[in-house]
C-alpha cells in the first residue's frame, strides 16, 4: 500500500496518509476541518528491504555456475570457456580375491 502526501488548500496544512491504491482521495482537512484537500503528486518512496539480507544462494537454481565451476578449477579460464576435458584413465586388472 502506498502512501500519499495530501496539502490543504486552506490552511496549507501537509501530511501524508497510508492507504490503498483502490481507496477514495480525501477531501477533508484534518486540522482544519475544510473540504479542500489536494493530492499531491510525489517521486513516491524507495524499495525498503526488512529482513537479515539477501544472498546469492537464496535464489540459486539448482547445480553449480561454470563461473564459480571455473575459478576452483582453474582461475585463469574465462567464465565463457568450457572447461578441459581430463582424459579418463581404465583399470585393466581387477583386485584379486583371496579364498581362504
Amino acid at each position: 500500500m502506498p502512501t500519499y502526501e495530501y496539502r490543504c488548500k486552506s490552511c496549507n496544512y501537509e501530511f501524508e496518509e497510508f492507504q490503498s491504491m483502490s481507496a477514495d482521495t480525501l477531501v477533508i482537512c484534518p486540522k482544519c476541518a475544510e473540504p479542500s484537500l489536494k493530492r499531491l503528486m510525489s517521486s513516491g518512496g524507495g524499495l525498503v528491504f526488512k529482513g537479515s539480507g539477501f544472498y546469492l544462494t537464496d535464489y540459486k537454481k539448482s547445480g553449480t555456475s561454470a563461473v564459480s565451476n571455473t575459478s576452483t578449477t582453474n582461475p585463469t579460464a574465462k567464465p565463457d570457456s568450457k572447461p578441459e576435458k581430463q582424459p579418463v584413465k581404465e583399470s585393466t586388472s581387477s583386485p584379486e580375491k583371496k579364498q581362504d
